[in-house]
């Protein structure tokens, strides 16, 4: 949430729907005021926040859509469009201090092992270096199998792909505490297939830096 001065805000309550959801207050300019503008999410994925004031709410769920409560009046809050431009030239500094979208990538294992694909290698490279130039973030790397196999071992088998690349990060320094690893086994099949079939695509670790 960014926020700017706003002279004797009335009582208003935000819930968040996204994780990644950013809210700007703002002050009105003639009379002492409550102002919510929704803004766009980084990966354009949709968002939405309920502004309630005394005696009514309001929820804003396209970007730049605001919300006015004015102190003392009753009913919910007035909801039009913020000018884009406009909300962006009057508080660049706060436009400026949003973190980078996250940058996910994708690498391969070879049949039934923690080793990665050849190929692989280079995208492993490509993330490391992303994780470091981004201080201050964290990453979340999630193991995944094909159907070859018993559900439980690919269950085990999907956890130490995903802590192979993880450790890769803590080699270059990537502080611990900040990795999520995890492994979803055969479950989120990348590409459906039947039973015990070796697909390559499934055997693989999402990682995202964010």
């Amino acid at each position: 949430m960014m926020r700017s001065g706003s002279s004797s805000l009335i009582s208003s309550r935000l819930r968040f729907l996204g994780a990644a959801l950013l809210v700007a207050l703002l002050a009105a300019c003639s009379s002492p005021a409550t102002r919510v503008v929704l803004l766009p999410q980084a990966d354009g994925s949709a968002s939405a926040v309920v502004v309630r004031a005394k005696n009514g709410e309001e929820v804003l769920s396209q970007p730049y859509q605001r919300a006015t409560a004015k102190q003392g009046a009753s009913g919910a809050p007035v909801v039009d469009a913020a000018d884009a431009a406009k909300v962006q030239a009057e508080n660049k500094p706060l436009f400026d201090m949003r973190p980078p979208p996250s940058q996910r990538y994708t690498v391969y294992f070879e049949l039934g092992t923690i080793t990665l694909t050849a190929a692989s290698q280079k995208i492993m490279e490509e993330a490391l270096a992303a994780a470091q130039a981004r201080p201050g973030g964290d990453i979340v790397v999630v193991g995944h199998t094909d159907t070859k196999g018993t559900l439980q071992n690919n269950d085990a088998l999907s956890r130490r792909r995903a802590q192979e690349v993880a450790q890769l990060f803590i080699e270059r320094r990537f502080p611990a505490n900040r990795i999520e690893a995890a492994g979803r086994g055969e479950r989120e099949l990348a590409v459906p297939t039947a039973d015990e079939v070796d697909e390559p695509r499934n055997r693989r670790v999402t990682i995202e830096v964010r």
